[in-house]
C-alpha cells in the first residue's frame, strides 16, 4: 500500500486518474502572481490563467485574506439555509448588471444546466409544453453535462453517449440568415457565446447579437448569453454583454467569478426567475460560503475602472507582440477575441498544429493555450504585470522559432 512518502510524478497520473486529459509533462505546484513554478523548481510565465479563471493571478492576497477568514469561520450550510456571504455576492452582481435575480452553482456546466431547464421550464409554463427547441451555434461550446454538451455545437464531445436530449438545432454562428431559418414560435430560447471561446475565439459581430434580440422578441423566445469565459472582466467590460448594448435574458458566469475556487452564477429577471419555485432546481454546495467569500473578494477587485480599463491596455501590449512574432515568422492569419481573451489563428502551413506550440511555448517556459487545433489562445490574469507579458512573450517568441525551425 501507498504511504504519503511514495514519491508524486507526472506517470502517477497515468495511473490514478481516468484517462480524460493529457496534461503536460511537468507538475506545477506554487503559484504568485503570473509566474508558477514546477516540482523541479523551473518557472513558468501564466498566459493560461487556468483556462481564464485565474483573473487575478495566483495566490491574490485579498483573496488568500477572504478564504482563510471564512474557512476559520464557516464553510458550509446547505441550502436548506442561507448566508450572508452568497447574498453579498448576489447583491454585488445585481447591482452591477442587467440581473435582478442571481442563483449560485459550482461550474459553467451547472450554471449553463441550470440556464437551459429554467428556459425550458419558462416556455412551459408560461407559453406551452410544445415551446421546446433550443437553437444554438456550430463550435460553440457550454459544458460537459449531457445536456450542456448536446448544446454545445462540437459533435466529438457529444457523441457516443447515447440518446441525446431532444429539439437542439445548431447553426453557423454570425449568421443571423441561418437562425432566421430555424427561428419559429416553439422556439424557447437561443443559446450563444458573445465570444466563441473553445470554438476559436471568435467574437459575435454587434448586428448578429441584436439580430438574436430581435428574434426572440418576436418569437417570445429567451436570448441565453454564456458569458462563463467572456464574463468578469475579460472583455475589458464586467460582462461582454456591455460592449454590445444587448441585454440578454439569462446569463452564466463562471471561471473568474471565483478568482480559482470553484463557484458559478445564473443571472436573470425577476419575471422569468419567478417560473421556478423552491424545488424547481438545486444544488447541494451552490452558494457556500467559502465559494461566495473568495468571490466576492474577486468581484470587488474585478468590477473597478483601474482593472476593467487596464485590460485593452494590457491587451494592445499582447497584439504588439503577436504582430512582431508575425513579422518574423509569419506565422499568424488573424489575431482575433475581445480584451484579454486573444486568439491567434495559425496560419494553413502550420494547421492543426497549435498542441505543438503550445508543448514548446511549456518548454521555454510559458504556459499557454490552444483553441481547437488550428488557434493559440491567451487568457492571462487580468491584472498581469507588463513586464510579465514581455517576458512571457519573448519565451513563446522562441518557442514559436523552434517549432517552425523544426
Amino acid at each position: 500500500m501507498a504511504t504519503e512518502h511514495t514519491a508524486i510524478t507526472r506517470s502517477t497520473f497515468d495511473e490514478v486518474i481516468l484517462p480524460i486529459y493529457a496534461p503536460a509533462d511537468f507538475i506545477p505546484v506554487k503559484g504568485k502572481g503570473s509566474r508558477v513554478w514546477d516540482q523541479q523548481g523551473k518557472e513558468y510565465v501564466d498566459f493560461a490563467g487556468g483556462i481564464a479563471v485565474t483573473a487575478l493571478g495566483h495566490c491574490h492576497p485579498a483573496l488568500v485574506e477572504a478564504l482563510k477568514t471564512q474557512g476559520e469561520t464557516l464553510w458550509h450550510t446547505s441550502n436548506v439555509f442561507t448566508n450572508e456571504p452568497a447574498l453579498r455576492l448576489a447583491r454585488k452582481i445585481i447591482d452591477a448588471s442587467f440581473a435582478e435575480r442571481v442563483v449560485f452553482m459550482n461550474s459553467g456546466t451547472e450554471a449553463n444546466e441550470t440556464a437551459f431547464k429554467l428556459a425550458r421550464h419558462y416556455a412551459c409554463v408560461r407559453h406551452s409544453p410544445f415551446k421546446s427547441k433550443i437553437i444554438a451555434f456550430h463550435n460553440a461550446f457550454h459544458g460537459r453535462s449531457l445536456f450542456t454538451v448536446s448544446v454545445g455545437g462540437q459533435p466529438k464531445y457529444s457523441d457516443g453517449f447515447g440518446p441525446k436530449p431532444a429539439d437542439i438545432v445548431h447553426v453557423p454562428f454570425n449568421d443571423l440568415h441561418a437562425v432566421k431559418a430555424v427561428m419559429d414560435d416553439h422556439t424557447c430560447a437561443v443559446v450563444v457565446e458573445p465570444i466563441q471561446g473553445e470554438g476559436g475565439v471568435t467574437a459575435a459581430t454587434p448586428e448578429f447579437l441584436q439580430g438574436l434580440r430581435a428574434l426572440c422578441d418576436e418569437h417570445q423566445a429567451l436570448l441565453v448569453f454564456d458569458e462563463v469565459q467572456s464574463g468578469m472582466g475579460r472583455s475589458g467590460e464586467l460582462f461582454a454583454y456591455m460592449h454590445y448594448g444587448v441585454i440578454p435574458d439569462i446569463l452564466t458566469s463562471a471561471k473568474a467569478l471565483g478568482g480559482g475556487f470553484p463557484i458559478s452564477a445564473m443571472l436573470t429577471t425577476q419575471d422569468i426567475a419567478s417560473a421556478f419555485h423552491a424545488g424547481s432546481h438545486g444544488s447541494t454546495y451552490g452558494g457556500n460560503p467559502l465559494a461566495c467569500a473568495v468571490a466576492g473578494a474577486a468581484f470587488d477587485i474585478i468590477n473597478t475602472p483601474e482593472v476593467l480599463n487596464g485590460v485593452n491596455e494590457k491587451r494592445a501590449l499582447f497584439v504588439k507582440h503577436l504582430e512582431k512574432i508575425n513579422q518574423q515568422y509569419d506565422l499568424f492569419s488573424d489575431i482575433r477575441g475581445m480584451g484579454l481573451l486573444i486568439g491567434a489563428e495559425l496560419k494553413p502551413q502550420y494547421k492543426g498544429r497549435a498542441r505543438d506550440f503550445l508543448y514548446a511555448a511549456a518548454g521555454e517556459g510559458v504556459m499557454v493555450l490552444n483553441a481547437g487545433p488550428d488557434v493559440m489562445r491567451f487568457a492571462p490574469s487580468l491584472v498581469v504585470e507588463d513586464s510579465d507579458i514581455d517576458e512571457g512573450m519573448a519565451r513563446f517568441a522562441k518557442a514559436a522559432a523552434s517549432v517552425i525551425n523544426g
